[in-house]
């Protein structure tokens, strides 16, 4: 069974960086993209950032030039760099994975920016 483990979540000052982590149980490669999503206290869930097995990436346009995601294949990690954080950024941030039109997803890590 696919395994997700967000890691890297906190408290951090508005305008800090945070970082945090999806280690996967399976190769990254297997999957065909995999994103980082949030949920804010009474809001959907959105997507954060992508980045397909190929290597492209995608970002929500409220984090471009501020959100950076990458990855470690030798680790089996997706990574997401968060520069210059603001206090809408708060949420519980997720990992997912997509394979054969199946979504796997991690347990969540809080971020919260304090004002």
């Amino acid at each position: 069974q696919v395994q997700l483990v967000e890691s890297g979540g906190g408290l951090v000052q508005a305008g800090g960086s945070l970082r945090l982590s999806c280690a996967t149980s399976e190769s990254i490669f297997s999957f065909t993209i995999m994103n980082w999503y949030r949920q804010a206290p009474g809001k959907q869930r959105e997507m954060v950032a992508g980045i397909t097995s190929g290597g492209s990436t995608n970002y929500a346009d409220s984090v471009k030039g501020r959100f950076t995601i990458s990855r470690d294949n030798a680790k089996n990690t997706v990574y997401l760099q968060m520069n210059s954080l603001k206090p809408e950024d708060t949420a519980i941030y997720y990992c997912n994975a997509a394979r054969f039109l199946r979504l796997y997803w991690g347990q969540g890590t809080q971020v919260t920016v304090s004002s």
